[in-house]
């Protein structure tokens, strides 16, 4: 009898020191991207709505030239996520590697806009942000032809616009917004972030009560909600990539406001969102960091004549292919059906 008490407490010593080693590696490999992803928001002005809101001023409140995810004339040398903790998890080829086999998974089961001169101009406008960005991958972006208002990024630089979303803005700085989003989330290796998260706290060999008290230690105490976290971010990041650019940033805030209505008077167009509230915040944080951040320039770029001929194009696109599966007629080159995924 003493020797199976002594059996059951050597035990449940041996279970208690595995949670406890699996609880501080997750804790040690998570520590260093969370301060990074939170240093933004340290300095961020209290919370206030948007009627509150302060009148732009000649000079932002303050800047950085630290190296930080705050300085601006850092952009392209910051290490934002690849090069540590989470984030060094998997090298640049094999993000690429990884992002290009889920990229011809979504081509096999997605319409693809096939028009050279919209998928050209979408190219450009993307590597030009790129050009502006942390981004250490070259972008390939594909547009995918549903009415939808949504973009999506993988591993690797590949993103994909729904061609609904391109109809949906109003000039080029709005789709820009939405393209230089996407690109904060390669930048920061935001997915393979997440993957080594996953990884990390995968326990299913441990005993159930221990799988259920990592997991909820992982989930409250670190972790949080990690996709709005990281959506925080993109939204940050996206608003330095498209000022760097030569953008009006007041474009992410404006198309997310367009995003709002759209939500409103269609719901379940736009799968990017939980809520309205969701939205409402995201719009009043982008605000706060132009007003707070990016001093005002002299001018500009919101939007081109190409732009409105892209709409054109694509507009005239979508009537002849529908044309054409109601008559008989030859459409534009497409494949496939209709992948999910959010901006």
């Amino acid at each position: 009898m003493i020797q199976r008490r002594r059996g059951r407490n050597t035990a449940a010593r041996a279970s208690k020191g595995i949670l406890f080693v699996a609880t501080m590696v997750v804790l040690l490999q998570s520590s260093s991207t969370a301060q990074n992803n939170a240093a933004y928001e340290s300095d961020s002005p209290p919370e206030t709505s948007s009627a509150m809101l302060a009148p732009r001023t000649s000079e932002p409140i303050k800047t950085y030239h630290d190296g930080s995810i705050r300085d601006i004339s850092a952009i392209g040398k910051r290490d934002i996520g690849c090069n540590h903790a989470l984030g060094s998890r998997y090298s640049l080829q094999a993000q690429i590697d990884r992002g290009r086999a889920y990229a011809h998974e979504v081509e096999a089961s997605s319409a693809l806009v096939a028009d050279s001169v919209i998928t050209d101009y979408v190219n450009r406008i993307g590597q030009n942000l790129a050009t502006n960005s942390d981004a250490q991958v070259r972008l390939t972006i594909k547009i995918i032809d549903t009415a939808d208002v949504n973009a999506f990024s993988l591993p690797g630089g590949f993103i994909f616009v729904d061609s609904g979303l391109i109809l949906a803005a109003d000039n080029e700085a709005e789709l820009a917004g939405v393209i230089s989003h996407e690109i904060a989330h390669v930048a920061a290796c935001h997915a393979v972030q997440e993957m080594a998260r996953e990884q990390l706290t995968n326990v299913a060999s441990m005993p159930l009560i221990f799988r259920v008290a990592l997991r909820s230690i992982t989930r409250n105490t670190i972790y949080g909600k990690p996709s709005r976290r990281f959506e925080s971010e993109a939204d940050f990041l996206g608003l330095e990539y498209l000022y760097k650019a030569g953008y009006d940033p007041q474009a992410i805030s404006s198309f997310l406001e367009k995003v709002k209505t759209v939500e409103r008077q269609r719901p379940g167009r736009v799968k990017a969102f939980e809520s309205h509230h969701e939205i409402t915040d995201r719009i009043e944080k982008s605000r706060r960091e132009i007003d707070t951040l990016l001093p005002p320039a002299q001018e500009y770029k919101v939007d081109t004549s190409e732009f409105q001929e892209i709409k054109r194009r694509l507009s005239e696109l979508k009537h002849s292919h529908n044309a054409g599966e109601d008559h008989g007629g030859d459409g534009p080159t497409l494949t496939g059906t209709r992948a999910t995924a959010a901006f």
